[in-house]
């Protein structure tokens, strides 16, 4: 059954931001992440404000996804994001 990633993201330094954004699709590719929505236009119809950038990646599994989140890859990458941004991260599985 396939799993998305969904996060929410705010960033306070675009800049330093985009190393991270440069590296972390290599980890997503590695673990069959496929992008579904990245940073698009968006509206918060209930709960908190918009974030800055909301993010969608499809996996085809639960297992998968996390995998991805924990590789050494991905930590690397998320090494770029501290401090220059807050995110919500959250792995679902989809429904059949």
């Amino acid at each position: 059954m396939k799993a998305y990633w969904i996060a929410h993201v705010d960033v306070t330094d675009p800049e330093q931001y985009q190393q991270y954004t440069q590296r972390a699709p290599a980890a997503f590719k590695a673990y069959g992440g496929r992008l579904l929505a990245r940073g698009g236009r968006s509206e918060a119809l209930e709960g908190r404000p918009t974030p800055q950038r909301s993010v969608v990646i499809e996996f085809e599994s639960y297992e998968q996804a996390l995998a991805c989140y924990r590789s050494a890859e991905y930590q690397q990458a998320c090494c770029h994001r501290q401090g220059v941004a807050t995110a919500e991260v959250i792995i679902v599985e989809g429904v059949d």
